[in-house]
């Protein structure tokens, strides 16, 4: 690109920044884009004739949509003024600079949006579960579904976020305390789109592809921390996300496990979350856990059932003009 201090400003330069430069331009992370490249934002930059001329409005436009950029990526820009109507237009100083760093960062995001409260199916096993000194597992089955990929791409590349919270308060076993502690220790697992193939700052928090927040204690034998949607093959087997193990003997063969997987059309993330219980031995022992209360929707608080709830925390339209991504849908059941 020619576009130095001293040169004319030429439609090409214009039309390099608005659209047609590979790896850096303005429509690719605005508008459709591809993979992990696109916000799916419905006005796009046009651009000039080869033979035209560039105007001031033109110019401000393109100014102006790198600052929405810079500002819903949290990304430093610099400092500079519109070209004014009627007068020559000067260079617009490190314009190229700005742009690369916004596509850099384009998978950052200054702002979360709600996070969801709805789901169909059930979240909660509000029956008790296994019998006496036996092994038992417990199944959640969670899907999150958009209405199309290209609705699933804008939703992880602005930002989105989709997050498992876990709970289980009765008491009234001898196994009910150690599956409490254990459900406690857990905490929450976010899974980030890995945009750009790195980590992504959202809302003033890192999200690596997998992320566990306020958990601790267990033995966690699993975080697939730079595992996200984009790192899962659509149609592939599930991969392990996350597991966690009891860290007190003779309990260590108990865990919480969640693997993710995507469907072949890429709208669809599967969370299979399984809590296991192996068999015991010792004199007096028993494992069976209580059922409880349900969990109900909308999500106000957990009931006192074991209990895994998948939401989703779409991304913030504070800079973005519209919400491209739909109103992904949420279902969940329990076995």
């Amino acid at each position: 690109m020619t576009y130095t201090a001293g040169s004319q400003i030429v439609a090409t330069d214009y039309n390099g920044f608005a659209q047609n430069t590979s790896g850096a331009n303005v429509n690719d992370i605005w508008g459709a884009g591809s993979g992990d490249k696109g916000y799916g934002q419905p006005t796009t930059l046009s651009t000039v004739s080869t033979s035209a001329t560039v105007t001031a409005t033109q110019w401000s436009n393109l100014n102006n949509r790198i600052s929405s950029l810079a500002n819903q990526t949290n990304t430093s820009i610099t400092s500079r003024s519109n070209p004014t109507v009627g007068n020559p237009i000067a260079i617009l100083s490190a314009l190229n600079t700005d742009l690369t760093n916004c596509t850099n960062n384009r998978g950052n995001a200054v702002a979360s949006g709600t996070t969801s409260s709805t789901w169909t199916g059930n979240t909660a096993k509000t029956s008790a579960t296994g019998s006496g000194q036996t092994t038992w597992t417990i199944t959640w089955t969670q899907t999150v579904t958009f209405a199309d990929a290209d609705s699933a791409r804008y939703f992880w590349n602005a930002g989105g976020l989709v997050r498992l919270d876990m709970s289980k308060t009765a008491n009234a076993t001898d196994a009910d305390g150690d599956w409490n502690t254990l459900v406690g220790q857990v905490g929450t697992i976010y899974i980030s789109g890995r945009v750009n193939s790195t980590a992504q700052t959202i809302s003033g928090t890192s999200y690596t592809g997998t992320t566990r927040i306020g958990g601790t204690g267990g033995t966690q034998t699993t975080l697939a921390t730079t595992t996200g949607w984009y790192s899962l093959t659509p149609g592939a087997a599930a991969t392990t996300l996350f597991q966690l193990n009891n860290a007190t003997s003779p309990y260590t063969g108990e865990y919480i496990r969640t693997t993710a997987a995507v469907n072949g059309g890429s709208t669809t993330l599967t969370l299979v979350t399984t809590w296991f219980q192996p068999a015991v031995s010792a004199a007096g022992t028993t494992c069976n856990i209580s059922g409880g209360t349900d969990t109900t929707s909308p999500y106000s608080s957990f009931g006192t059932a074991p209990a895994v709830l998948c939401r989703y925390v779409p991304p913030s339209t504070t800079y973005l003009t519209t919400a491209s991504w739909g109103t992904p849908t949420v279902a969940s059941s329990v076995a």
